[in-house]
């Protein structure tokens, strides 16, 4: 979000600018669809699209564009790859990337105003932007946070990457300040009123205190939804795992010993659940790095939790 502001900071100014995004990557390229950086006339660069060979070859071009007054929007394909002809771009990762340079100026302030006014009050805003276009469209369009189809990139703008913590106990407390440093929205459960963990969580971004019978009611479905079962007992483990089993979310996880989700999904499928509902549960959750403690746990998950978000 800060990118669109620095936009609007800007083009107030009276500024030209250009606007470089990663519309597209595969492979082992340096940037991943949405990254963004600004060049300024001036020189000023802000974010990146991935640094290295890639990035230093289209600030250059932008500064040209800004230099010749162009307005025209170009797309540039950069291959990393020795061997490649055509578009190679000096890197030698292997991977593809497909870049927009889009200039802006004072025609598109009403553009970017919008996006930084719908983002400030959490409300999700898609960014339809091609050679030709640059429209926007209020709610989520697509079913992700990107897509790049028929040459036209869409983002949604306020798209927020939710983890639902379903224990409020220490390794609740300790995941909710790793997550949000990360950037994820964090909410946290749990069905004990004044419990200490729960009060002093100040990372959290919202705290419920539920009935883990309808614990279903509160975790949305969605491909930016993840879930992190880590209550105090068995019991509501397994009560709260049965809630969600059939969720279709981005990421169900479970903390516990090995023998503990052995015992669990066991007397679910007693319960009528079937082996292809639990293909989809990663439990015992988290990288294995024999974390114990509950700020190394914490580690655990969130990495395996970015490791979902980045690879599906």
């Amino acid at each position: 979000m800060e990118i669109w502001n620095k936009i609007s900071a800007y083009l107030k100014q009276n500024k030209r600018i250009v606007l470089l995004i990663v519309v597209e990557n595969t492979g082992s390229s340096p940037g991943r669809q949405g990254f963004k950086m600004i060049v300024t006339e001036d020189g000023t660069h802000f974010g990146s699209i991935g640094g290295g060979a890639t990035e230093h070859q289209l600030v250059n071009r932008a500064l040209k564009m800004l230099e010749n007054s162009e307005t025209k929007p170009e797309l540039h394909d950069q291959i990393h790859r020795t061997d490649e002809e055509m578009h190679r771009s000096g890197m030698i990762c292997s991977g593809e990337n497909k870049v927009l340079l889009y200039p802006l100026f004072d025609i598109h302030i009403d553009n970017i105003q919008e996006i930084v006014g719908h983002a400030s009050v959490k409300e999700e805003i898609t960014a339809k932007i091609s050679l030709t276009d640059f429209r926007l469209k209020s709610g989520a369009t697509i079913p992700g946070q990107y897509e790049y189809k028929d040459g036209i990139y869409k983002e949604v703008v306020g798209y927020k990457h939710s983890v639902h913590i379903i224990g409020g106990g220490h390794v609740g407390l300790a995941l909710s300040k790793q997550l949000r440093m990360l950037g994820y929205y964090v909410k946290i459960f749990d069905n004990r009123p004044n419990l200490d963990t729960l009060e002093i969580n100040y990372d959290a971004h919202e705290k419920h205190i539920v009935s883990y019978n309808e614990i279903e009611k509160y975790i949305p479905e969605g491909q930016n939804s993840y879930v992190v079962i880590a209550s105090f007992s068995h019991a509501n483990d397994k009560l709260v795992l049965s809630k969600l089993l059939r969720k279709k979310t981005a990421y169900l996880g479970m903390m516990g010993s090995k023998n503990k989700v052995q015992e669990i999904f066991s007397k679910l499928k007693d319960d009528g659940f079937s082996d292809e509902d639990f293909k989809h549960v990663s439990a015992p959750i988290g990288v294995s790095i024999k974390s114990e403690t509950p700020a190394e746990i914490a580690v655990s998950i969130a990495a395996e939790i970015i490791h979902v978000k980045n690879t599906t």
